[in-house]
């Protein structure tokens, strides 16, 4: 989940809650397992309501990558 805003003029509907909301008004954007390719515009209020993790809490749960400097020192061995 992360918040979004677009002055693109277009209306989603909610997939929580079923309304219409407006692609100017706040929202956030929910991803299910963080797969942006079926991203959904929501309202602020449904996704607080239905407490979904943040798209903070969804990283912590995936495995770290090496850094930059680990991944340039272990070409050059």
């Amino acid at each position: 989940m992360r918040r979004a805003h677009s002055n693109k003029p277009a209306t989603y509907t909610c997939p929580i809650c079923g309304s219409y909301l407006t692609a100017m008004s706040e929202h956030v954007l929910i991803a299910p397992e963080g797969d942006m390719e079926r991203r959904r515009h929501a309202h602020l209020q449904c996704v607080a309501r239905a407490q979904l993790p943040t798209y903070d809490d969804w990283r912590k749960t995936q495995p770290r990558q090496p850094g930059f400097f680990a991944r340039l020192l272990r070409r050059g061995q």
